[in-house]
C-alpha cells in the first residue's frame, strides 16, 4: 500500500512541476502542434502549442513506479513491467507520428496502415511475454480465456492447441490493443478531454486490482467464507501500483493540459494511454469490461464510424455536424469546456457502471 501512494506522489509530483519545463524545451525544439484547415475555426488559436506532452506523464508513470518500489523495497513484478512495456512502446509508435507531423508541418503523421502495424508489433511482443514467465504456481500475467470480470473458462482459447491458443490469444490482443489506443486517440480532439477520461477509466482498474488483491486465490487476507469468489489473477496488487502511477501522472499532466492547453498530449499520450488500458484489462482478466470503462472513448469513436459509412451510404450526407462527436458539439454552439466536462461526466458514468458490474459479479456469487 505504501508503494502505491509513493509511485502516485511521484509521477504526480513530476508532471505537475515539470511539465513547464518540457513546455519550454518543446517550444525550443519547435515541437508545436499543427491544426486541420478543416476542424473547427476556433482550434486554429491552438496552432504552434507544444505537443508530444505524452513523454511528461510516460516518464512520471515509470519514475514514480520505480521509485515506490526503490524505497519499499517492493519486488517488481512482470504484469507491472509489461503494462509499461505496452504503454511505452505505443508511445514510441505515437511519437514517431508526431515526429513526423511536426518535421513535415502537416495534420498527418504515419500512414493508417504503417500506424496500424506499428501497435500490431507492439500488441504482438506483449501478448507473447504474457503467456510467458509463469510463476511457481505455473500462473503466468495473462490467460488464453476471454474474460469478462473474470476469465471466462467455456471461452478458452486453449481450445486452438498449444500453438494455435497463442496465436488465437496475439490476434485478440491485437483487436484490443489497436482498438483502444486508437479510440483514445479519437478522444484527443479538445484540451484536457482525452486526459480527464482517461485518469477515471485508469483509476477503476486502482479499484479493480486492488479488490482482486484482497480477493486472491490463496491470499491470507481471504476470508475463508468467500473463497469460493477468489480471483485468479498474477500480480494484482503491483498492477493497482502501475495504474495508480499511471493516473497520478495524468492528474499532473491535465493541470496543464486543461483549457486553454498550454500543452498536447499528442499521438505519443494517447496511444500510450490506450495501451496501459488495454494491458489493465487483460492482466486483470476483465478484457470484456473495458467497453464500458472506457465507454465515451467507444462513443467517440463509434461516431465516426457511423458518420463515415452514413456518407458512404447516402452518398454525401452527414448525421453529425463533423466527427468525432465532441466536433459536432462544438459547431453546434458549445462552448469547448463545456463539451469537455459533459463528456467527462458521461465517461465517468460508464466507469461507475464497469466498476459496479466488477462489484456486482462478487457480491451475487
Amino acid at each position: 500500500m505504501i508503494a502505491l501512494l509513493l509511485a502516485g506522489a511521484f509521477s504526480l509530483g513530476f508532471t505537475l512541476f515539470l511539465t513547464p519545463v518540457f513546455i519550454r524545451l518543446f517550444k525550443a525544439l519547435e515541437w508545436g502542434q499543427f491544426i486541420r484547415d478543416d476542424g473547427p475555426q476556433s482550434h486554429h488559436t491552438k496552432r504552434g502549442t507544444p505537443t508530444m506532452g505524452g513523454i511528461v506523464f510516460i516518464l512520471g508513470a515509470v519514475l514514480g513506479y520505480f521509485f515506490g518500489h526503490l524505497v519499499t523495497g517492493e519486488r517488481v513484478t512482470v504484469s507491472a513491467l509489461l503494462v509499461l512495456l505496452l504503454m511505452v512502446g505505443l508511445g514510441i509508435v505515437g511519437f514517431i507520428d508526431d515526429f513526423t507531423k511536426t518535421r513535415k508541418q502537416r495534420s498527418l503523421g504515419l500512414g493508417g496502415w504503417a500506424k496500424i502495424a506499428g501497435q500490431a508489433v507492439v500488441a504482438t511482443v506483449f501478448a507473447v511475454l504474457a503467456l510467458s514467465f509463469p510463476d511457481e504456481d505455473g500462473m503466468t500475467p495473462a490467460s488464453t480465456a476471454i474474460s469478462a470480470v473474470r476469465d471466462i473458462h467455456w471461452l478458452d482459447l486453449a481450445v486452438f492447441g498449444s500453438i494455435g491458443a497463442v496465436i488465437a490469444f496475439a490476434i485478440w490482443v491485437n483487436v484490443i490493443v489497436v482498438s483502444t489506443s486508437n479510440a483514445v486517440n479519437v478522444a484527443d480532439g479538445l484540451d484536457g478531454l482525452a486526459t480527464g477520461a482517461s485518469i477515471l477509466s485508469v483509476s477503476a482498474y486502482i479499484f479493480i486490482a486492488f479488490w482482486q488483491f484482497n480477493q486472491a486465490c490463496g491470499s491470507e487476507a481471504l476470508d475463508p467464507g468467500n473463497a469460493y469468489r477468489c480471483y485468479e489473477v498474477r500480480d494484482s496488487l503491483d498492477l493497482a501500483i502501475v495504474a495508480a502511477a499511471i493516473a497520478a501522472g495524468l492528474i499532473g499532466f491535465l493541470w496543464w493540459n486543461t483549457s486553454p492547453a498550454q500543452i498536447f498530449m499528442g499521438d505519443t499520450g494517447s496511444l500510450a494511454i490506450g495501451g496501459a488500458l488495454a494491458a489493465l484489462a487483460i492482466l486483470t482478466r476483465t478484457e470484456l469490461l473495458l467497453v464500458l470503462i472506457g465507454g465515451l472513448f467507444l462513443i467517440v469513436t463509434g461516431s465516426v464510424i457511423v458518420q463515415r459509412a452514413y456518407f458512404k451510404i447516402t452518398k454525401g450526407k452527414r448525421i453529425f455536424l463533423m466527427s468525432p462527436l465532441h466536433h459536432h458539439f462544438e459547431l453546434k454552439g458549445w462552448a469547448e469546456v463545456t463539451v469537455v466536462v459533459r463528456f467527462w461526466l458521461i465517461g465517468g458514468f460508464f466507469v461507475a457502471v464497469g466498476v459496479g458490474l466488477f462489484y456486482l459479479e462478487w457480491v451475487s456469487q
